[in-house]
Formats: C-alpha cells, structure tokens, sequence
C-alpha cells in the first residue's frame, strides 16, 4: 500500500466516505463495484484499501451492519460486560492503543456554565465524517459529528452547555486529541465530564464496554445498581457531550435495533461495524 503522506490522506477520506455510504446503504446489500464506484476506485483497488484500512473485507463489513450481527454480540453482552467491570473503569484498547483519563468539572464550574473558562475548538476528519473537537486547558470536554443541518448547527448543539464559556476556534489546538482519539498514534487523551452525578455515573458505565461490544439500555442499567431505571439511562446516555471517547454508540434497543443516536443512526451502525472489524482484526494478529 503506497505510504506517501498525501496519498494516505486521500485513502482515509475514501474509506470514510466508504464507511458512511455503505452504513446508509447496507439494506440495499450494494455490490463490490457499486462501493468502488462510490469513491472513484476499481473494484481490486477498493477491496485491497479497504481491506488494509478496515481490517475486513466491505463484504464482510456489510455483514457487521446488520441488525443479525448486532444481535449477536447483544446476546453475548453479559459474560463481557462482566469481565469489563472487573478489569476496572478503563485502560489501553487493543482498539487503538488509547487511554482515556476522565474528571468531572467542579461544583462551581457547572453551577458557572463555563463562566471564566476558555474553550477552544476545531473541525477534523474522521473515518466517521467531519468531527468537532472542544477542549478545555484541561481535557476534551465536548466530541461530536457533523449534523446534516451543517456545521454551524453542529457547534450549537454540542457548545450548548457552556454558553458562558469564551469560544475560540482553534483547530490547531485540538488537532492532537483528534490524532489521538482517530489516528494511529498511541497516548493518554484526558477527558473533562459535565454531568450530574447520576449521568457522570452512566458515562464512566459506558467507558467500562469493551470495543466490539454492544449491551442494552436496561442491561447497563441494571450494571450500575438500577435495575428500573431504563428509562433515565437512556437519557442520560442521549447527553453524552463527548461522543466515540464516553462510548454512547455501543448501547442499543434490546431487540438489537441501532437508533437514538445523537449523531444519526448511520453514523452509530457505522462506528460498531468499525468497531467490530477492528476487534477482529486485533484478534487474527494475536
């Protein structure tokens, strides 16, 4: 595979747009040409990219984006939720080497709405589409997707909950979360959480399931000691303001269907196909 820093560039733009064309058109189960034709590839070229990007074939992708696979991996959730919670909150990933280091604001800082604080933030690509990094001096406070509303409506939705903060754009300041959190590169990424104490409790819940792994909104309920309360998890869950690192996209309906995400749905069954041909890729090279 050519290694040329402007060609590597252009691969992982076309596998992105890859990613996101198979995950709105995986019902239609498109044929290898189809895809290739997508991202201005023959078919041989496109399968020997995507195969060294992804780790899998599209073919076998295409398998990971059904509502079978996620099935599946609902149906084997409990022995590995069980093992994630005895190992502890977090640690590396075979994923991508990454550890994620979290802290909640302060008392005053969330009664403040980010009064005082300076929060810079800044666009980058991802295998999922564009991506808005927010970060205070301390840590990623805010990660989301570009809405199909455009940027602008992105930035609104995601800085809501520091109105009084200072706004910066920066992309230069958070290019290094962004390489650390989707790139190739190994590092601690720290995280700074504004919640209540009940949704700091369901966010450190979701950092606890492993890459690959999916569980139901009343299964993570009743993991954090609140068998009853599906309901509450679930909204907390829907308010993760740092998405991909707090890991929202790995709960699903307990019928295994792949909805309520912030992001859109596309981008979710996107993200767990990445997800899964990643742990089998890690898995082959053990």
């Amino acid at each position: 595979m050519d290694t040329h820093p402007q060609n590597d560039k252009q691969n992982y733009q076309r596998i992105g747009r890859a990613i996101h064309w198979l995950a709105d058109h995986y019902l239609e189960q498109p044929s290898l040409g189809r895809v290739a034709e997508e991202v201005g590839l023959s078919e041989f070229h496109f399968q020997r990219l995507f195969s060294g990007w992804v780790g899998v074939s599209p073919k076998k992708f295409l398998q990971y984006l059904t509502l079978t696979h996620a099935k599946e991996r609902l149906a084997a959730c409990d022995s590995v939720l069980d093992a994630a919670y005895d190992a502890g909150l977090s640690g590396p990933g075979r994923l991508h080497d990454l550890f994620v280091a979290h802290e909640a604001v302060t008392p005053g800082e969330w009664k403040a709405m980010g009064e005082g604080l300076t929060l810079r933030y800044g666009w980058h690509e991802s295998p999922f589409g564009d991506c808005l990094i927010v970060a205070t001096g301390r840590g990623v406070c805010g990660l989301g997707f570009a809405l199909p509303e455009g940027r602008e409506a992105t930035e609104a939705d995601l800085l809501a909950c520091w109105d009084q903060a200072r706004l910066v754009e920066d992309a230069r300041a958070t290019a290094s979360y962004a390489r650390l959190a989707f790139g190739r590169e190994g590092g601690t990424l720290p995280l700074v959480l504004r919640g209540t104490p009940f949704q700091l409790k369901v966010w450190e819940a979701l950092m606890r399931i492993p890459p690959g792994a999916v569980v139901s909104y009343e299964k993570l309920a009743a993991h954090i000691g609140k068998p009853t309360a599906a309901r509450a998890v679930a909204g907390a869950v829907a308010l993760n303001p740092v998405s991909w690192l707090v890991p929202c996209h790995r709960v699903i309906r307990g019928t295994g269907a792949i909805t309520g995400y912030r992001w859109g749905p596309s981008r979710k069954r996107a993200i767990l196909a990445w997800e899964a041909a990643m742990e089998e890729k890690a898995g082959a090279a053990d």
